[in-house]
């Protein structure tokens, strides 16, 4: 399993200032990604060195929003205070997935700035909101130089996740051992009150920055 990106989610009130917030602290500036249309979601992205990139979402007021399990679980963080939503796996074929979670990956595209259709299929969101530990799923449908963690802005990387959860449960959801659920990053499991991905270490020019 390999980790595609990390989603944080605010209301439309912290939206710009979270970006900055973060990108600052990162040392490196965020780009517009565009609309969700069928989710009725924004984002702001980082692509960082390593292949992956930092998502920060805020919903749109759009009847999408309301209806599509995405939207639900970033209006849901984002009234809990805002904060890490999830973490993101990637797979080439989800059709495993689909096949062990028993329905079908929902399809999803944002329509970039640049006017640039970005297409995948997710499944796991539906699992997501019931339990905040747990990763969902997604698989690319556009060639590797159009995915979000292409064109890499900063040097930075993402060295470890802290997730407060159930280590087997989670591996026995990503199908991958318990002591080592991703490729080429650290996974801590920590004590906290509520469940789910609670911070994010990046290693970068000044050290290790935790978010």
């Amino acid at each position: 399993m390999r980790l595609d990106h990390v989603s944080y989610a605010v209301d439309r009130g912290s939206f710009v200032s979270t970006v900055q917030r973060i990108g600052s602290a990162l040392g490196a500036g965020f780009v517009d990604g565009g609309v969700h249309p069928r989710f009725g979601t924004r984002n702001f992205i980082l692509p960082l060195a390593g292949g992956t990139y930092v998502e920060v979402v805020t919903t749109l007021d759009h009847p999408a929003a309301d209806r599509a399990p995405f939207g639900q679980a970033v209006a849901r963080r984002a009234e809990e205070g805002g904060g890490w939503l999830g973490w993101v796996v990637s797979v080439d074929d989800i059709t495993p997935v689909e096949a062990r979670l028993g329905r079908t990956a929902a399809d999803g595209h944002r329509a970039r700035p640049d006017g640039f259709d970005l297409r995948w299929k997710q499944i796991g969101l539906l699992e997501l909101m019931e339990d905040p530990q747990l990763p969902y799923f997604l698989q690319w449908l556009v060639p590797a130089e159009e995915r979000p963690s292409a064109d890499p802005r900063t040097g930075s990387t993402i060295q470890g996740l802290a997730i407060a959860g159930d280590a087997a449960a989670i591996a026995e959801f990503l199908g991958e051992p318990a002591d080592h659920p991703l490729d080429q990053i650290d996974v801590t499991w920590v004590d906290d009150e509520e469940p789910g991905l609670v911070s994010v270490d990046f290693a970068t020019a000044n050290g290790i920055v935790t978010i």
